[in-house]
């Protein structure tokens, strides 16, 4: 197991391991006596130990599949499903055939983002059949197996592991150019089964969403040296929520008042149409956080890793960003970061 600072020491001892390090592929890695303390503990000690059978399997499975992008974050609610379904739409308007994973099993947000609620997986003599959004880009996620989509998965470790694992050896993707898999925040099991798995069919790289806030930063930057501890290329960071950019015809204005606020909207639109039409053509800009500490282009910089861009608003109820005309503003911003991901790739 590779880390940040120079990969592997003697055998499968990393070379920050404590002495007399059983090895990471030891039944006793993590849990011997002389573990404790040692930075990779938590990860020894959770992950699949010796040679798995059915990684054969997902290496066969996946071997039509051209490119495969991790799509993570350090902390939730940061918008990492909603790029990663506009990052999809993106790479299947150019024409690419894309493949979307949601492998968040306890908070399955992807059908939502794609406009798929309610949609049933099928199955074929191939295996497990996506359920498409267009006949380019299809679609895998524990939310099409839930009766009710307010139903809790209460699993353990285990048992997710075990669907991760089913969902990369049975699913029938085809010949695809791009698989896109949209991971939990955190760095926890799923991550270390995930990364384990793709690094036998060959990852290109992990790409890690965060929002200007420090409180988000403090995460990422501890995703970040998981990847390199791991031994992930991160091909770079997206910074989500940038801030408000949206043409003035699309805000809505209120009028406050001792009984409280009143919709004044028509006639403030009207107002301007009459008296300064060239305002409809101008972006309302507005922070939604604090990025006076230079945000995550400025940690980037501090982490050597490359910054891919900043997103505003994106669409969530299933349409493409350059479908949806409210969201002219994030559409370019999200053209620029797909052509860069590309390149880097």
């Amino acid at each position: 197991m590779e880390n940040g600072g120079g990969g592997k020491g003697k055998g499968d001892v990393p070379d920050d391991a404590n002495e007399y390090c059983p090895g990471t592929q030891s039944e006793t890695a993590g849990k011997a006596d002389a573990c404790a303390g040692c930075p990779n503990q938590q990860i020894c000690s959770t992950a699949p130990k010796g040679p798995d059978p059915d990684v054969v399997a997902i290496v066969e499975r996946l071997a039509t599949v051209k490119h495969k992008l991790l799509v993570l974050s350090g902390k939730g609610g940061v918008g990492k499903s909603t790029f990663s379904a506009q990052l999809s739409f993106a790479l299947a308007e150019m024409d690419h055939q894309v493949g979307l994973l949601d492998i968040d099993i306890c908070g399955p947000s992807i059908p939502k983002m794609l406009g798929l609620e309610g949609q049933d997986i099928h199955q074929s003599n191939l295996g497990w059949l996506p359920v498409y959004v267009e006949s380019n880009l299809g679609v895998m996620s524990i939310g099409f197996m839930l009766r009710n989509p307010d139903d809790a998965v209460i699993w353990r470790g285990p048992r997710k592991n075990g669907l991760i694992k089913q969902f990369l050896k049975d699913v029938d993707w085809g010949g695809i150019d791009y698989l896109g898999v949209d991971a939990p925040p955190g760095t926890s099991d799923e991550h270390i089964s995930i990364v384990q798995y793709l690094q036998a069919t060959g990852i290109n790289g992990t790409i890690i969403v965060t929002t200007p806030q420090q409180v988000s930063l403090i995460d990422v930057r501890k995703e970040i040296n998981f990847c390199k501890k791991v031994g992930v290329p991160v091909l770079g960071v997206v910074e989500n929520m940038s801030g408000l950019r949206q043409p003035l015809s699309d805000l809505r204005f209120v009028k406050p008042g001792e009984a409280g606020e009143t919709d004044v909207t028509e006639w403030a639109l009207n107002y301007i149409k009459e008296k300064a039409p060239e305002l409809l053509s101008v972006m309302a800009c507005s922070e939604v956080f604090d990025s006076s500490k230079g945000g995550a282009e400025k940690m980037c910089h501090e982490m050597g890793v490359p910054f891919l861009g900043k997103l505003c608003k994106a669409a969530e109820e299933g349409r493409s960003c350059f479908a949806d005309q409210r969201c002219s503003a994030s559409a370019p911003a999200l053209q620029s970061i797909v052509k860069k991901l590309i390149k880097t790739k």
